[in-house]
Protein backbone atom coordinates (compact mmCIF):
# COMPACT_ATOMS: atom_id res chain seq x y z
CA UNK A 1 0.00 0.00 0.00
CA UNK A 2 1.22 3.44 -0.56
CA UNK A 3 2.33 6.15 2.06
CA UNK A 4 2.25 9.59 1.37
CA UNK A 5 4.76 11.89 2.79
CA UNK A 6 2.00 13.55 5.02
CA UNK A 7 0.88 10.18 6.39
CA UNK A 8 4.21 9.33 7.72
CA UNK A 9 4.60 12.96 9.06
CA UNK A 10 1.24 12.57 10.88
CA UNK A 11 1.99 8.54 11.56
CA UNK A 12 5.02 9.74 13.11
CA UNK A 13 3.81 13.01 15.38
CA UNK A 14 0.74 10.55 16.41
CA UNK A 15 3.48 7.89 18.15
CA UNK A 16 5.34 10.34 19.72
CA UNK A 17 2.41 11.59 21.30
CA UNK A 18 1.28 8.57 22.50
CA UNK A 19 4.95 7.96 23.80
CA UNK A 20 4.48 11.06 26.02
CA UNK A 21 1.35 10.71 26.56
CA UNK A 22 0.72 6.79 27.72
CA UNK A 23 2.52 4.09 29.40
CA UNK A 24 1.78 1.87 26.03
CA UNK A 25 5.38 1.03 25.97
CA UNK A 26 4.40 -1.83 28.29
CA UNK A 27 4.07 -4.34 25.33
CA UNK A 28 7.48 -3.86 24.27
CA UNK A 29 8.52 -4.20 28.32
CA UNK A 30 7.07 -7.44 28.71
CA UNK A 31 10.31 -9.72 27.65
CA UNK A 32 12.03 -8.16 30.73
CA UNK A 33 8.40 -7.86 33.01
CA UNK A 34 9.51 -9.88 36.34
CA UNK A 35 6.37 -12.37 35.37
CA UNK A 36 8.20 -13.23 32.35
CA UNK A 37 11.71 -13.05 33.87
CA UNK A 38 10.62 -14.90 37.42
CA UNK A 39 9.23 -18.30 34.99
CA UNK A 40 12.19 -18.24 32.72
CA UNK A 41 14.74 -18.59 35.92
CA UNK A 42 12.34 -20.69 37.37
CA UNK A 43 12.63 -23.17 34.77
CA UNK A 44 16.05 -22.96 33.88
CA UNK A 45 18.30 -26.38 34.57
CA UNK A 46 21.00 -26.53 36.67
CA UNK A 47 24.41 -25.36 34.16
CA UNK A 48 27.42 -24.25 34.65
CA UNK A 49 29.03 -21.63 32.98
CA UNK A 50 29.65 -22.46 29.20
CA UNK A 51 30.06 -21.20 25.96
CA UNK A 52 26.28 -21.36 25.15
CA UNK A 53 24.05 -20.71 28.29
CA UNK A 54 20.65 -21.45 28.61
CA UNK A 55 19.18 -18.18 27.52
CA UNK A 56 21.97 -17.20 24.74
CA UNK A 57 21.09 -20.89 23.11
CA UNK A 58 17.37 -20.19 23.41
CA UNK A 59 17.95 -16.72 21.27
CA UNK A 60 20.37 -18.55 18.91
CA UNK A 61 17.62 -21.22 18.41
CA UNK A 62 14.71 -18.37 17.96
CA UNK A 63 16.97 -16.77 15.03
CA UNK A 64 16.99 -19.92 13.58
CA UNK A 65 13.59 -19.75 13.05
CA UNK A 66 13.14 -16.24 12.20
CA UNK A 67 15.97 -16.32 9.63
CA UNK A 68 15.72 -17.49 5.69
CA UNK A 69 18.92 -19.69 6.29
CA UNK A 70 18.20 -22.00 9.16
CA UNK A 71 20.96 -23.96 9.52
CA UNK A 72 23.40 -25.06 12.94
CA UNK A 73 26.58 -23.26 11.04
CA UNK A 74 24.59 -19.78 10.28
CA UNK A 75 23.74 -19.16 13.90
CA UNK A 76 27.01 -20.44 15.49
CA UNK A 77 28.20 -17.98 12.60
CA UNK A 78 26.37 -14.46 13.21
CA UNK A 79 26.98 -15.74 16.99
CA UNK A 80 30.84 -15.36 16.29
CA UNK A 81 30.79 -12.21 14.34
CA UNK A 82 28.71 -10.83 17.22
CA UNK A 83 30.98 -11.64 19.64
CA UNK A 84 33.97 -9.99 17.85
CA UNK A 85 31.99 -6.86 17.04
CA UNK A 86 30.93 -6.73 20.44
CA UNK A 87 34.59 -6.44 21.19
CA UNK A 88 35.09 -10.04 22.90
CA UNK A 89 37.53 -12.86 21.95
CA UNK A 90 36.67 -15.06 18.70
CA UNK A 91 35.67 -18.51 19.62
CA UNK A 92 35.85 -21.97 16.64
CA UNK A 93 32.57 -21.71 14.50
CA UNK A 94 32.34 -25.79 14.60
CA UNK A 95 28.79 -26.08 15.76
CA UNK A 96 28.93 -29.43 17.84
CA UNK A 97 28.70 -27.36 21.41
CA UNK A 98 25.52 -25.25 20.11
CA UNK A 99 23.94 -28.80 18.67
CA UNK A 100 24.36 -30.06 22.52
CA UNK A 101 23.73 -27.01 23.90
CA UNK A 102 20.01 -27.01 22.69
CA UNK A 103 19.59 -30.97 23.36
CA UNK A 104 20.08 -29.72 26.92
CA UNK A 105 17.27 -27.12 26.76
CA UNK A 106 14.14 -28.11 28.30
CA UNK A 107 11.07 -28.44 26.28
CA UNK A 108 9.01 -27.36 29.38
CA UNK A 109 11.01 -23.92 29.57
CA UNK A 110 10.66 -23.36 25.85
CA UNK A 111 6.43 -24.19 25.35
CA UNK A 112 5.96 -22.34 28.91
CA UNK A 113 7.73 -19.36 27.42
CA UNK A 114 4.92 -19.09 25.07
CA UNK A 115 2.18 -19.82 27.33
CA UNK A 116 3.40 -16.61 29.18
CA UNK A 117 4.23 -14.33 26.49
CA UNK A 118 0.58 -14.75 24.73
CA UNK A 119 -1.67 -14.83 27.77
CA UNK A 120 1.13 -10.87 29.42
CA UNK A 121 -0.04 -9.88 25.40
CA UNK A 122 -3.63 -11.07 25.34
CA UNK A 123 -3.42 -8.98 29.09
CA UNK A 124 -2.40 -6.00 27.55
CA UNK A 125 -5.01 -5.92 24.86
CA UNK A 126 -7.08 -2.56 25.15
CA UNK A 127 -10.76 -3.12 25.47
CA UNK A 128 -11.47 -2.01 22.10
CA UNK A 129 -9.70 -4.58 20.52
CA UNK A 130 -11.50 -7.35 21.70
CA UNK A 131 -15.39 -7.75 20.61
CA UNK A 132 -17.82 -6.64 22.80
CA UNK A 133 -15.30 -7.08 25.91
CA UNK A 134 -14.66 -10.79 25.43
CA UNK A 135 -11.47 -12.38 24.73
CA UNK A 136 -12.20 -14.05 21.54
CA UNK A 137 -10.05 -17.65 20.93
CA UNK A 138 -9.14 -19.02 17.39
CA UNK A 139 -9.05 -22.82 17.32
CA UNK A 140 -7.88 -24.72 14.57
CA UNK A 141 -5.18 -28.18 13.45
CA UNK A 142 -2.69 -28.18 10.71
CA UNK A 143 0.24 -30.62 9.80
CA UNK A 144 4.19 -30.27 9.90
CA UNK A 145 6.38 -32.89 8.17
CA UNK A 146 10.02 -33.82 9.43
CA UNK A 147 13.13 -35.41 8.36
CA UNK A 148 12.53 -39.07 7.31
CA UNK A 149 14.78 -40.92 10.49
CA UNK A 150 13.71 -44.22 12.79
CA UNK A 151 13.44 -41.82 15.64
CA UNK A 152 10.73 -39.46 14.00
CA UNK A 153 9.14 -42.36 11.68
CA UNK A 154 8.72 -44.11 15.44
CA UNK A 155 6.55 -41.19 17.30
CA UNK A 156 4.88 -39.60 14.03
CA UNK A 157 4.35 -42.12 11.55
CA UNK A 158 3.83 -41.19 8.21
CA UNK A 159 0.82 -41.59 5.97
CA UNK A 160 -0.56 -45.48 5.68
CA UNK A 161 -0.96 -44.91 2.16
CA UNK A 162 2.67 -44.12 1.57
CA UNK A 163 5.03 -47.38 1.03
CA UNK A 164 8.06 -47.47 3.59
CA UNK A 165 10.86 -45.10 3.19
CA UNK A 166 9.26 -42.87 0.52
CA UNK A 167 6.85 -40.86 2.87
CA UNK A 168 7.90 -38.03 5.50
CA UNK A 169 7.06 -38.03 9.27
CA UNK A 170 3.70 -36.43 10.05
CA UNK A 171 2.81 -34.38 12.81
CA UNK A 172 -0.98 -33.31 14.04
CA UNK A 173 -0.45 -29.15 16.12
CA UNK A 174 -4.04 -27.24 16.82
CA UNK A 175 -3.71 -23.89 18.27
CA UNK A 176 -5.73 -21.51 20.72
CA UNK A 177 -4.05 -17.93 19.07
CA UNK A 178 -6.02 -15.16 20.43
CA UNK A 179 -8.49 -13.10 17.70
CA UNK A 180 -7.33 -9.70 18.51
CA UNK A 181 -3.49 -9.56 18.88
CA UNK A 182 -2.70 -12.95 16.78
CA UNK A 183 -0.48 -14.65 19.51
CA UNK A 184 -0.21 -17.90 20.05
CA UNK A 185 -1.89 -18.91 23.65
CA UNK A 186 -1.52 -22.51 23.23
CA UNK A 187 -0.89 -25.81 21.56
CA UNK A 188 -0.69 -29.11 21.56
CA UNK A 189 1.09 -31.76 19.15
CA UNK A 190 0.11 -35.57 18.40
CA UNK A 191 0.45 -38.15 15.93
CA UNK A 192 -0.70 -37.03 12.56
CA UNK A 193 -2.91 -40.83 13.09
CA UNK A 194 -3.74 -43.25 15.81
CA UNK A 195 -5.36 -42.73 19.13
CA UNK A 196 -4.88 -39.18 20.88
CA UNK A 197 -3.87 -37.70 17.56
CA UNK A 198 -7.23 -35.94 16.19
CA UNK A 199 -7.93 -32.41 16.94
CA UNK A 200 -10.65 -33.16 19.31
CA UNK A 201 -8.11 -34.91 21.50
CA UNK A 202 -4.96 -32.39 21.34
CA UNK A 203 -7.98 -29.28 21.85
CA UNK A 204 -9.50 -31.44 25.01
CA UNK A 205 -5.83 -30.77 26.18
CA UNK A 206 -6.11 -27.44 26.40
CA UNK A 207 -8.94 -26.61 27.72
CA UNK A 208 -7.53 -24.96 30.98
CA UNK A 209 -5.95 -22.33 28.58
CA UNK A 210 -10.57 -21.11 28.24
CA UNK A 211 -11.67 -19.07 31.05
CA UNK A 212 -14.97 -17.80 32.16
CA UNK A 213 -16.68 -14.88 29.71
CA UNK A 214 -14.21 -16.38 26.72
CA UNK A 215 -15.65 -17.40 23.52
CA UNK A 216 -14.22 -19.49 21.19
CA UNK A 217 -14.37 -19.82 17.34
CA UNK A 218 -13.82 -22.63 15.15
CA UNK A 219 -14.80 -24.70 11.77
CA UNK A 220 -17.40 -27.15 11.67
CA UNK A 221 -14.59 -29.80 12.97
CA UNK A 222 -15.46 -28.81 15.87
CA UNK A 223 -18.97 -28.38 16.94
CA UNK A 224 -19.63 -31.79 19.00
CA UNK A 225 -21.89 -31.92 21.53
CA UNK A 226 -19.24 -32.81 24.14
CA UNK A 227 -16.95 -30.07 23.43
CA UNK A 228 -19.73 -28.11 23.43
CA UNK A 229 -21.07 -28.85 26.95
CA UNK A 230 -17.37 -28.71 28.21
CA UNK A 231 -17.21 -25.12 27.34
CA UNK A 232 -20.83 -24.23 28.30
CA UNK A 233 -19.40 -25.86 31.78
CA UNK A 234 -16.50 -23.47 32.53
CA UNK A 235 -18.55 -20.51 31.57
CA UNK A 236 -17.06 -20.06 27.63
CA UNK A 237 -19.23 -19.21 24.91
CA UNK A 238 -18.55 -20.56 21.36
CA UNK A 239 -19.47 -19.49 17.40
CA UNK A 240 -18.75 -23.06 15.15
CA UNK A 241 -20.08 -23.74 11.57
CA UNK A 242 -22.66 -26.37 11.39
CA UNK A 243 -21.22 -30.13 10.91
CA UNK A 244 -21.98 -31.75 7.89
CA UNK A 245 -24.20 -34.46 9.18
CA UNK A 246 -26.22 -31.83 11.30
CA UNK A 247 -26.46 -29.47 8.61
CA UNK A 248 -28.46 -32.12 6.46
CA UNK A 249 -30.87 -32.32 8.92
CA UNK A 250 -31.67 -28.83 10.16
CA UNK A 251 -35.41 -27.89 10.33
CA UNK A 252 -35.83 -24.33 11.14
CA UNK A 253 -39.44 -24.98 11.90
CA UNK A 254 -38.73 -26.52 15.35
CA UNK A 255 -37.54 -25.26 18.04
CA UNK A 256 -38.13 -21.90 19.71
CA UNK A 257 -38.20 -19.36 17.04
CA UNK A 258 -35.82 -16.04 17.41
CA UNK A 259 -36.36 -14.43 13.82
CA UNK A 260 -35.93 -15.87 10.13
CA UNK A 261 -33.60 -18.88 9.87
CA UNK A 262 -32.64 -18.12 13.79
CA UNK A 263 -33.75 -20.60 16.34
CA UNK A 264 -33.47 -22.18 19.74
CA UNK A 265 -33.42 -26.15 19.59
CA UNK A 266 -32.30 -28.28 22.33
CA UNK A 267 -29.33 -31.60 21.81
CA UNK A 268 -29.96 -34.46 23.16
CA UNK A 269 -26.62 -36.48 24.23
CA UNK A 270 -25.62 -39.17 21.96
CA UNK A 271 -26.15 -42.91 22.99
CA UNK A 272 -23.21 -44.45 22.10
CA UNK A 273 -20.01 -43.54 24.15
CA UNK A 274 -16.91 -41.99 22.51
CA UNK A 275 -13.79 -44.31 22.82
CA UNK A 276 -12.33 -41.70 24.09
CA UNK A 277 -14.23 -40.66 26.92
CA UNK A 278 -14.29 -42.87 30.67
CA UNK A 279 -17.71 -43.64 31.45
CA UNK A 280 -17.65 -41.55 34.62
CA UNK A 281 -16.90 -38.52 32.05
CA UNK A 282 -20.15 -40.18 29.97
CA UNK A 283 -22.16 -40.51 32.86
CA UNK A 284 -21.79 -36.89 34.21
CA UNK A 285 -22.41 -34.80 31.16
CA UNK A 286 -25.82 -33.07 30.53
CA UNK A 287 -28.36 -35.11 29.18
CA UNK A 288 -29.70 -31.64 26.82
CA UNK A 289 -27.89 -29.17 25.89
CA UNK A 290 -29.97 -25.48 24.09
CA UNK A 291 -28.11 -24.29 21.59
CA UNK A 292 -28.68 -21.68 18.66
CA UNK A 293 -28.70 -22.07 14.95
CA UNK A 294 -28.60 -19.09 12.81
CA UNK A 295 -28.37 -19.39 8.73
CA UNK A 296 -26.82 -16.49 7.40
CA UNK A 297 -25.83 -16.03 3.35
CA UNK A 298 -24.92 -20.36 3.56
CA UNK A 299 -23.35 -20.70 6.01
CA UNK A 300 -25.50 -22.41 9.05
CA UNK A 301 -23.50 -21.53 12.59
CA UNK A 302 -24.55 -23.04 16.00
CA UNK A 303 -23.78 -20.53 19.22
CA UNK A 304 -24.03 -20.69 22.95
CA UNK A 305 -24.75 -17.23 22.56
CA UNK A 306 -28.30 -17.90 22.85
CA UNK A 307 -30.07 -14.21 22.67
CA UNK A 308 -30.13 -12.04 19.35
CA UNK A 309 -29.47 -9.14 21.60
CA UNK A 310 -26.39 -10.23 22.67
CA UNK A 311 -25.33 -11.37 19.41
CA UNK A 312 -27.68 -10.22 16.08
CA UNK A 313 -27.24 -12.53 13.11
CA UNK A 314 -25.48 -9.63 10.89
CA UNK A 315 -22.48 -9.62 14.00
CA UNK A 316 -22.56 -13.49 13.78
CA UNK A 317 -21.45 -13.17 10.03
CA UNK A 318 -19.22 -10.66 10.87
CA UNK A 319 -17.27 -12.58 13.63
CA UNK A 320 -17.18 -15.38 11.90
CA UNK A 321 -15.41 -14.30 9.14
CA UNK A 322 -12.62 -13.50 11.10
CA UNK A 323 -12.12 -17.23 11.87
CA UNK A 324 -10.08 -17.09 8.80
CA UNK A 325 -7.53 -15.35 10.43
CA UNK A 326 -6.18 -18.22 12.28
CA UNK A 327 -5.84 -19.89 8.79
CA UNK A 328 -3.60 -17.22 7.59
CA UNK A 329 -1.67 -16.62 11.10
CA UNK A 330 -0.55 -20.75 10.53
CA UNK A 331 0.75 -19.87 7.25
CA UNK A 332 3.00 -17.28 8.42
CA UNK A 333 4.67 -19.58 11.24
CA UNK A 334 4.50 -22.18 8.33
CA UNK A 335 5.40 -20.35 5.03
CA UNK A 336 6.45 -16.98 6.14
CA UNK A 337 8.84 -18.48 8.97
CA UNK A 338 9.56 -21.93 7.75
CA UNK A 339 7.64 -24.35 9.92
CA UNK A 340 6.08 -26.24 7.34
CA UNK A 341 9.24 -28.43 6.92
CA UNK A 342 10.97 -29.23 10.00
CA UNK A 343 14.41 -29.84 10.43
CA UNK A 344 15.56 -31.76 13.84
CA UNK A 345 16.27 -35.37 13.33
CA UNK A 346 14.46 -36.38 16.63
CA UNK A 347 11.15 -36.48 18.25
CA UNK A 348 12.33 -34.69 21.24
CA UNK A 349 14.57 -31.69 19.40
CA UNK A 350 11.18 -31.69 16.58
CA UNK A 351 8.50 -30.75 19.39
CA UNK A 352 11.27 -27.81 20.50
CA UNK A 353 11.53 -27.14 17.21
CA UNK A 354 7.99 -26.49 16.72
CA UNK A 355 7.84 -24.39 20.47
CA UNK A 356 10.44 -22.23 19.26
CA UNK A 357 8.79 -21.03 15.95
CA UNK A 358 5.67 -20.40 18.48
CA UNK A 359 7.99 -18.85 20.55
CA UNK A 360 9.22 -16.51 17.76
CA UNK A 361 6.37 -15.56 16.59
CA UNK A 362 4.50 -14.75 19.27
CA UNK A 363 7.77 -12.07 19.55
CA UNK A 364 6.95 -10.55 16.03
CA UNK A 365 3.23 -10.28 17.34
CA UNK A 366 4.69 -8.43 20.62
CA UNK A 367 6.39 -6.13 17.85
CA UNK A 368 3.08 -5.54 15.83
CA UNK A 369 0.70 -5.00 18.89
CA UNK A 370 3.09 -2.33 20.08
CA UNK A 371 3.26 -0.51 16.60
CA UNK A 372 -1.09 -0.70 16.26
CA UNK A 373 -1.27 0.88 19.75
CA UNK A 374 1.14 3.92 19.29
CA UNK A 375 -0.22 4.02 15.47
CA UNK A 376 -3.72 3.66 16.88
CA UNK A 377 -5.01 0.70 14.52
CA UNK A 378 -5.76 -2.82 15.14
CA UNK A 379 -2.97 -5.44 14.59
CA UNK A 380 -4.61 -7.65 12.38
CA UNK A 381 -4.41 -4.00 9.68
CA UNK A 382 -0.50 -4.53 9.73
CA UNK A 383 1.47 -7.15 7.62
CA UNK A 384 3.47 -9.98 9.36
CA UNK A 385 6.21 -10.12 7.24
CA UNK A 386 7.02 -7.03 6.85
CA UNK A 387 7.33 -6.71 10.82
CA UNK A 388 9.84 -9.68 10.17
CA UNK A 389 11.87 -8.54 8.14
CA UNK A 390 11.85 -5.08 9.92
CA UNK A 391 12.97 -7.06 13.00
CA UNK A 392 16.17 -9.15 10.98
CA UNK A 393 17.09 -5.80 9.37
CA UNK A 394 16.95 -3.96 12.99
CA UNK A 395 18.49 -6.86 15.03
CA UNK A 396 21.33 -6.28 11.65
CA UNK A 397 22.19 -2.79 12.43
CA UNK A 398 21.41 -3.33 15.98
CA UNK A 399 25.29 -2.48 17.05
CA UNK A 400 24.70 1.01 15.15
CA UNK A 401 21.64 1.49 16.26
CA UNK A 402 20.95 3.51 20.03
CA UNK A 403 18.45 1.25 20.48
CA UNK A 404 16.70 3.12 23.53
CA UNK A 405 16.41 6.76 21.68
CA UNK A 406 15.29 5.70 18.09
CA UNK A 407 12.96 2.24 18.95
CA UNK A 408 9.82 4.75 17.93
CA UNK A 409 11.39 4.53 14.91
CA UNK A 410 10.75 1.09 13.98
CA UNK A 411 7.43 0.88 15.13
CA UNK A 412 7.07 3.75 12.48
CA UNK A 413 8.34 1.35 10.18
CA UNK A 414 6.63 -1.27 11.43
CA UNK A 415 3.10 0.52 11.31
CA UNK A 416 3.41 2.07 7.37
CA UNK A 417 2.80 -1.19 5.75
CA UNK A 418 -1.01 -2.04 5.60
CA UNK A 419 -3.28 -4.91 4.67
CA UNK A 420 -5.96 -4.60 2.65
CA UNK A 421 -9.10 -5.86 3.53
CA UNK A 422 -10.18 -8.13 1.30
CA UNK A 423 -13.08 -9.83 2.80
CA UNK A 424 -14.78 -12.60 0.35
CA UNK A 425 -12.10 -12.94 -1.75
CA UNK A 426 -12.10 -16.23 -3.88
CA UNK A 427 -8.93 -17.80 -5.33
CA UNK A 428 -8.28 -21.04 -6.89
CA UNK A 429 -5.47 -23.90 -5.04
CA UNK A 430 -3.62 -24.13 -8.13
CA UNK A 431 -0.13 -23.21 -8.51
CA UNK A 432 0.50 -21.18 -12.27
CA UNK A 433 4.58 -22.05 -12.02
CA UNK A 434 5.52 -25.88 -12.94
CA UNK A 435 7.70 -27.87 -11.46
CA UNK A 436 10.78 -29.08 -12.37
CA UNK A 437 10.63 -32.23 -14.76
CA UNK A 438 11.42 -35.04 -11.82
CA UNK A 439 9.87 -38.64 -11.52
CA UNK A 440 8.79 -39.53 -8.11
CA UNK A 441 10.92 -41.52 -6.02
CA UNK A 442 8.67 -45.06 -5.76
CA UNK A 443 11.58 -47.49 -3.93
CA UNK A 444 13.59 -46.47 -0.51
CA UNK A 445 16.52 -43.92 -1.22
CA UNK A 446 18.95 -46.72 -0.93
CA UNK A 447 17.76 -48.99 -3.21
CA UNK A 448 17.37 -46.52 -5.93
CA UNK A 449 21.33 -45.53 -5.26
CA UNK A 450 22.09 -49.06 -5.69
CA UNK A 451 20.13 -49.01 -9.46
CA UNK A 452 22.18 -46.22 -10.68
CA UNK A 453 25.21 -47.60 -9.50
CA UNK A 454 24.06 -51.21 -11.54
CA UNK A 455 22.37 -49.69 -14.17
CA UNK A 456 23.18 -45.68 -14.33
CA UNK A 457 20.86 -43.05 -14.09
CA UNK A 458 17.80 -43.26 -16.72
CA UNK A 459 17.41 -41.69 -19.97
CA UNK A 460 15.10 -38.53 -19.89
CA UNK A 461 12.34 -38.63 -21.35
CA UNK A 462 12.02 -36.04 -24.24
Amino acid sequence: MFINNKLIHAQQQRIQKYRKETHSYSFFNLLTSPELLSSIEGLLPEHRERLYPPTETLSMFLAQGMNQDRSCQKAVNDAAIQRIAAGLPAISTTTGGYCRARQRLPLAMISELVCRTGELIDKEVPTQWRWRGKRVHLIDGTTVTMPDTAENQAVYPQQSCQKPGLGFPICRLVGVICLASGAVLNASIGPFKGKGGDEQSLLRNMLGTFNTGDLVLGDAYYGTYFLLASLQEKGVDAVFEQMGARKRTTDFSKGKQLGDEDHLVTLKKPKKKPDWMEQSQYDDAPETLLIREVSVKGKLLITTLLSPKEASKSELKALYKKRWQIEVDFRNIKTTMGMETLSCKTPEMTEKEIWVYFLAYNLIRLLMAQSALLADILPRQLSFKHTLQCWLAWNQQSVFIDIGTSEELLFILIAQRRIGNRSGRIEPRAVKRRPKQFSLLTKPRNEARADIRKNGHPKKVK
